[in-house]
C-alpha cells in the first residue's frame, strides 16, 4: 500500500538533493514539496478509514469498494472532496468479502471503484453520479404520507 508513496518520496528526495548540489535551493524546496504532496495524495491517508464489507452493507450508506494505488479510486475520492466521508469505503485488499462482492458484479474481476447506490452496483461510476447520494448519517427510508 505504501510502495507508490515511498517511490514519490524517494524520487523527490533525489531530485531535491540534485537541485541543492546545483545551488538551486528554491527549486529543491519546490520539488520536495511537490513530491511530498504526491506521496500524500497516493497514500492510504487520502482515503477514509476501511470499513468491513459486512458493516458497510448494513450501514444504509453508499458503499465504495476500492483498493490502494487505483487511479480511478483516487479520482473518485478527490472529486468527492468533503462528501466522501458520508460513504462507507471498503478496501478490497483488506476484506475478502468486499473483494467477493466486487467480483460478483464485475464479471469475476476486481474492478474498482465499484459503488453501491440504493442497492445497485455501479462499476467505475462518474463522481457526478455518486455525489447526490452522499449525505450525513445513515440512509433513511422515505416517510410515507397519509393519503386522505
Amino acid at each position: 500500500m505504501w510502495m507508490v508513496p515511498l517511490a514519490f518520496v524517494a524520487c523527490g528526495t533525489a531530485i531535491a538533493a540534485n537541485q541543492v548540489a546545483d545551488g538551486s535551493m528554491g527549486a529543491a524546496v519546490l520539488f520536495g514539496l511537490v513530491f511530498l504532496g504526491l506521496a500524500v495524495v497516493f497514500s492510504p491517508l487520502s482515503f477514509p478509514r476501511h470499513t468491513p464489507a459486512a458493516v458497510a452493507q448494513a450501514s444504509g450508506r453508499p458503499v465504495v469498494y476500492w483498493r490502494p494505488g487505483c487511479q480511478y479510486c483516487l479520482r473518485l475520492r478527490l472529486s468527492l472532496l468533503g462528501r466522501a466521508r458520508h460513504a462507507s469505503w471498503v478496501n478490497i485488499w483488506r476484506d475478502p468479502d468486499g473483494a467477493a462482492a466486487v467480483r460478483a458484479v464485475a464479471d469475476g474481476n476486481e474492478t474498482v471503484p465499484t459503488v453501491v447506490l440504493d442497492g445497485t452496483a455501479h462499476v467505475n461510476p462518474s463522481p457526478a453520479m455518486v455525489r447526490p447520494h452522499l449525505r450525513p448519517g445513515p440512509a433513511r427510508p422515505p416517510v410515507p404520507r397519509d393519503v386522505a
